[in-house]
């Protein structure tokens, strides 16, 4: 399951792969959001302000952005947009984050801006021998 290989990747202190941001996202941990489990991370400190800022990022849209990736081979901005409208309230770096943890999982290449395709080395398993 797609949730307990992110977990194993996605622990705290983890940088998140972001496509344009220098400064660093950072995985915080797992908490909850509108009553289900979702990825806590920590935003950059913004100059002037005493605390950083979390975002979180729910366990449903890691398993549905499997499933697009699966049938199109690419998770969308829209996409994410339409289909969790409240996440994407929040801040559109939840999209960036979605596609940056699938792409530690290997799931996921950025692919230019709003859009993240299917990895080639998705589903692969390592070989011995």
């Amino acid at each position: 399951m797609i949730l307990d290989r992110i977990k194993s990747i996605a622990v705290p202190g983890t940088e998140i792969p972001k496509p344009v941001s220098q400064r660093p996202y950072i995985v915080v941990g797992w908490g909850t959001s509108r009553g289900e489990e979702a990825l806590v991370y920590r935003l950059p400190q913004r100059i002037g302000t005493a605390n950083p800022s979390t975002k979180r990022v729910p366990a449903s849209a890691f398993e549905e952005a499997m499933t697009m990736l699966s049938k199109t081979g690419e998770i969308t901005h829209a996409w994410f947009a339409v289909t969790f409208p409240a996440a994407y309230a929040d801040g559109a770096c939840n999209f960036t984050t979605l596609g940056g943890i699938l792409e530690l999982a290997g799931e996921a290449a950025y692919a230019g801006p709003g859009r993240y395709l299917r990895s080639r080395k998705a589903g692969r398993r390592p070989t011995t021998g």
